[in-house]
C-alpha cells in the first residue's frame, strides 16, 4: 500500500502562485510514476503533470510554462510550483502513484490517490 497526503493549496489572487506538496508513503518501491491531477468543480478529472521514475517530466499544455513538477526521493515528497495562477487553476488537485513505468495522462492508470487540497484562484 502506498499513501499521500497532499498540502498547500489555498486562496490566492490571480497572477499569484503556490507551491502543493504531496508525502509519500509505504511501499514506494512499487509506484515508480507520480503525477499530478486536478478537478475543477463540475468537471471531470484532468491531467496536469506526470514525473517518471527516470526524472522525465510531462505537463498538460494548459500549464507547461507556468507549473514546475519535481521529487525529492530523500524526502519522499513530489512538489508542483504553480506560478501565474489564473481563474481556470481552481479547483481540487491531487497526487497519484501508479505501479506502471509508462501509465500517461490517465487517470484509470493510477493507482493510489491523495485525498486532494483545494486551490481557488480569485479575479
Amino acid at each position: 500500500q502506498v499513501q499521500l497526503i497532499e498540502s498547500g493549496g489555498g486562496l490566492v489572487q490571480a497572477g499569484g502562485s503556490l507551491n502543493l506538496t504531496c508525502r509519500v508513503s509505504g511501499h514506494t518501491i512499487s509506484t515508480p510514476t507520480m503525477a499530478w491531477f486536478r478537478q475543477a468543480p463540475g468537471k471531470d478529472r484532468e491531467f496536469v503533470a506526470v514525473l517518471s521514475w527516470m526524472g522525465f517530466i510531462h505537463y498538460a499544455d494548459t500549464v507547461k510554462g507556468r507549473f514546475t513538477a519535481s521529487k525529492d526521493n530523500a524526502d519522499d515528497s513530489v512538489y508542483l510550483q504553480m506560478n501565474n495562477l489564473g481563474p481556470d487553476d481552481t479547483g481540487d488537485y491531487y497526487c497519484a502513484a501508479s505501479r506502471q513505468y509508462n501509465p500517461g495522462e490517465s487517470a484509470a492508470n493510477y493507482d493510489y490517490w491523495g485525498q486532494g487540497t483545494q486551490v481557488t484562484i480569485s479575479s
